[in-house]
């Protein structure tokens, strides 16, 4: 059996010896730290490279029939590693160090392992819902393809396709649950049965995906799994506590949005639809998404199916879309006048200040008002 830290050892030596300035850490982590390793395994080592010159040091080799990868991490990735956007968590949190440059570099390193564990306070559930329904979204890419090559499709691409679905919601799940996998290949589905929140029939769909010779049951499991986690999410979501914002929603939107308003206007009395349509939409979707983030503090899923128009309706707005008509423009136009009034006075409610003036002679009195104002604050 391989002597896995004596080969550390060597490259440590190596590193001490050639690169004692190019590399901040050296560590491992895996089987051998966990006590879980075997006569075949390998030492699961990384370093962090301080210089340019410090990648040199990477190097991949067979021992005895035993493969090592002494590959590096550079710190960037590391931060990544810490606030659960690489799935790596563990090599940051779980490891031992072998070798650290400077006591700099050491506290660099805690300080990575401190906003690792800073991820699981409530504070951040937020923030990892939403890079889970990222990460989900990911998933609709291979699940989409799945469904292109349905009738093209051997049992190995479409076994390969469903590991990528099925990769995706163990990472997204992990987010959720605010948390990381300590054990990669082969033991993520023991490490999914001791999360809290997850969907209630995932079993029988990964045993489909891993067992099944069927494509097209391998098709609907990895459909079920992503319409599952969908729900799993958006319920996520919304259990969230609500912090309504308009002002911080809300400023410089009606200034901005008014330039389309003017456009669907006009294209109205020209009688464009062309233009008319996409505006028009553009419009009425994008006010109704920045209500339910002025309303919710965040903006809808991408899976919401549409509930984010909800406070468009309730607050009386016209429905410009269904009024799209290429021989009869009259009654969009006037359905424009009507939002345009009705979204400035609904923001002057929400006091959002609102940046209009009557003239430019208004407007430059207002741009020396700001100049003094700076001026009166330094």
């Amino acid at each position: 059996m391989v002597d896995v830290f004596a080969v550390a050892d060597i490259l440590v030596q190596h590193i001490r010896n050639h690169y004692p300035q190019d590399v901040a850490i050296v560590g491992y982590y895996g089987s051998y730290l966990q006590g879980r390793a075997t006569e075949r395994s390998d030492l699961d080592f990384f370093f962090i490279p301080a210089t340019t010159r410090g990648k040199d040091v990477e190097l991949q080799f067979i021992i005895d029939g035993i493969s090592f990868d002494f590959w590096p991490i550079r710190w960037e990735r590391a931060e990544k590693m810490a606030s659960f956007e690489d799935w790596g968590t563990t090599i940051i949190t779980d490891c031992e160090l072998l070798y650290v440059r400077a006591e700099e570099d050491y506290e660099k390193f805690l300080s990575l392992r401190d906003a690792a564990a800073a991820m699981k306070e409530p504070g951040q559930a937020s923030t990892l819902i939403h890079k889970a329904e990222a990460v989900w979204r990911d998933s609709l890419l291979h699940l989409t393809k799945m469904r292109f090559a349905r009738n093209d499709m051997d049992l190995s691409y479409c076994r390969t396709l469903a590991h990528e679905v099925t990769v995706h919601l163990f990472q997204s799940l992990a987010l959720v649950n605010q948390t990381y996998y300590i054990r990669m290949w082969g033991h993520f589905r023991e490490q999914i049965s001791q999360l809290t929140i997850k969907p209630k029939q995932i079993e029988p769909f990964l045993d489909t995906v891993m067992f099944s010779h069927s494509i097209h049951d391998i098709l609907q499991a990895c459909e079920q799994m992503t319409a599952d986690m969908m729900h799993l999410i958006t319920s996520q979501k919304q259990s969230l506590p609500k912090a309504r914002s308009y002002k911080d929603r809300m400023k410089g939107y009606y200034e901005e949005e008014k330039g389309m308003l003017n456009k669907i206007e006009t294209a109205c009395e020209q009688g464009h639809y062309e233009t008319a349509f996409f505006a028009a939409i553009h419009v009425q979707d994008g006010l109704a998404r920045i209500l339910y983030a002025a309303e919710h503090g965040q903006r809808p899923g991408a899976f919401d199916l549409g509930d984010y128009r909800h406070y468009y309706k309730q607050f009386g707005y016209p429905d410009l879309i269904a009024l799209l008509d290429p021989y009869d423009f009259e009654p969009l136009r006037k359905a424009v006048l009507e939002l345009n009034e009705l979204l400035e006075h609904h923001i002057r409610s929400e006091q959002v200040p609102l940046n209009q003036f009557d003239s430019v002679a208004d407007f430059e009195f207002f741009i020396k008002g700001m100049i003094t104002n700076e001026k009166n604050r330094n």
